[in-house]
């Protein structure tokens, strides 16, 4: 059987952010049909932006810096003699007494950004688990892990959030011929909910496209359309059977006002996968700018019929209910949602202050604790322990 690790305090519990911008379900759809291998021609137009910048590299995704190289020789290396390659790279990665990583989901880093930062994404700490690993001459493997929806979302923008581990085999000094349970599983979940995921391998080259995809959307939540659309490009060629990339490149073009090449991307991204209700909720809306209403509607009733209760649909009528003043209601509704989501921090905090508004502060002291704990950024831990001490200090007035 092989081990699964839960990391120190900091990033147990947590979701890695897999930005599949506005909105693309990773799923095994694209299985059904053979792997694209290289990208649709037309695809991108380079004259309508601007160079990106920043550097966009695939090579830097796992370079290892001096730094690390040090920690390597040092820290990791006197881990490795007393316990084992394996062993001796995660406590010296994970163990509260080392690095003391901590969770953070604002920026996705990639090797040597999430060493010197001592914080990450899971995809960031897959990345810099994988290039100590490597440096260690450990065979790396990486998965995708799949289990309910969860989403997130950034002002107007909604996020599919996707899940990756990554697998450690032994040195084959080490031991004889691998088997199953020479295997060490490095994941950023309590080892409970491992147990309800699905995974499927994933080569190297897609774990790229997904920093990349991630940085784009990244960019593109901060308004930053010419940066998105140089990682959203670099993400399709560095793994053109990717179809998250597509989505967010669609969406890059929606928002810089190219509709006609918005229409033909996200048209590349539903005829890989006919059902996916995020690529059709898209092009719906590129349709509707076009003034094309009547295939807008038509495209907006298929995802009504393939997806009748979609993400957030709760929440926005729950924000709706507050500014009614029916907190009830509200109160009602945002548990709908943290019953279906219940690892997405904004819901309980939301749920907290209906509770708030109906003077139930128990109940909204609880909810704001699981906010806190299921926070993806220091900034919005931040928040939530101000509002905390609020309502602590009005408790004890």
């Amino acid at each position: 059987m092989g081990l699964l690790r839960d990391p120190a305090r900091g990033v147990q519990g947590a979701r890695m952010k897999l930005l599949v911008v506005s909105l693309l379900s990773f799923l095994l759809a694209a299985c059904a049909t053979p792997r694209m291998t290289t990208p649709p021609e037309g695809l991108f137009n380079d004259q309508l932006f601007q160079p990106a910048s920043e550097r966009i590299s695939a090579q830097d995704v796992f370079a290892v810096s001096p730094e690390m190289k040090q920690y390597l020789k040092t820290e990791i290396a006197q881990q490795a003699r007393a316990k084992g390659t394996q062993q001796g790279l995660f406590d010296a990665l994970y163990s509260k007494h080392q690095l003391q990583l901590d969770y953070d989901a604002a920026t996705t880093r990639n090797a040597s950004q999430a060493f010197a930062a001592r914080s990450g994404n899971c995809l960031s700490l897959v990345i810099m688990t994988a290039a100590f690993a490597k440096e260690l001459a450990l065979p790396v493997r990486y998965q995708s892990a799949y289990s309910d929806e969860t989403w997130s979302r950034d002002n107007d923008t909604y996020f599919f959030i996707g899940h990756v581990n990554v697998v450690l085999g032994r040195r084959l000094h080490e031991v004889g011929p691998l088997n199953q349970a020479d295997q060490m599983t490095i994941d950023f979940i309590p080892p409970m909910e491992m147990r309800a995921l699905r995974t499927v391998e994933i080569q190297e080259q897609t774990i790229v496209a997904m920093y990349m995809n991630n940085r784009a959307a990244e960019a593109l939540a901060k308004g930053r359309l010419d940066d998105a659309y140089a990682w959203a490009r670099a993400a399709i060629e560095q793994d053109p059977g990717f179809m998250s990339s597509y989505n967010t490149l669609g969406v890059v073009y929606q928002r810089h006002g190219n509709l006609a090449e918005s229409e033909k991307v996200l048209g590349i991204a539903l005829q890989r996968e006919p059902n996916n209700t995020h690529a059709m909720s898209n092009l719906a809306a590129v349709l509707n700018a076009q003034g094309r209403t009547a295939e807008s509607q038509a495209l907006a009733r298929k995802v009504e019929q393939l997806d009748p209760d979609p993400a957030f649909a709760y929440f926005n009528r729950g924000l709706k209910a507050m500014r009614d003043g029916d907190y009830a209601t509200a109160r009602d509704l945002f548990a709908r949602e943290v019953n279906r989501a219940p690892y997405y921090h904004e819901f309980h905090f939301w749920l907290a202050s209906a509770y708030a508004h109906l003077g139930d502060s128990d109940k909204a002291l609880r909810e704001l604790k699981l906010a806190k704990e299921y926070a993806t950024t220091r900034d919005e831990r931040d928040l939530y322990s101000a509002k905390l001490d609020r309502i602590r200090s009005l408790q004890l007035q």
